[in-house]
């Protein structure tokens, strides 16, 4: 899994990128079929805009957006919201596999 990380109107020092990179590696616990993660952190007059497009195999991309005023504060939102994103749809997966054979035919 490939993770790219971009910044926009500001300078992406060392420690903000080894933070999101271990923030972002934590998402292939959640689902295992992500094929690409890219982060976009974007300097906003009130704060931060982190964007993270995680790349699914056989779905579309699941887009995660936070706004704050605290760099790190927004990562995590962001994290957090693509953990919720990954969750949902793996439960989704496994639900739709359990129910495929409860059908019965009437007589």
């Amino acid at each position: 899994m490939q993770i790219t990380i971009s910044a926009k109107h500001m300078d992406l020092t060392e420690p903000i990128r080894t933070y999101i990179e271990r923030k972002m590696a934590k998402l292939p616990h959640f689902f295992n079929r992500l094929q690409e993660i890219h982060v976009v952190v974007e300097r906003i007059p009130n704060g931060f805009h982190v964007e993270v497009v995680s790349d699914v195999e056989h779905h579309k991309d699941f887009v995660a957006n936070s706004v704050h005023r605290d760099l790190y504060a927004c990562v995590d939102l962001v994290t957090d919201r693509s953990v919720r994103q990954l969750h949902e749809w793996k439960d989704r997966l496994r639900g739709a596999k359990k129910h495929m054979g409860t059908r019965r035919r009437v007589a």
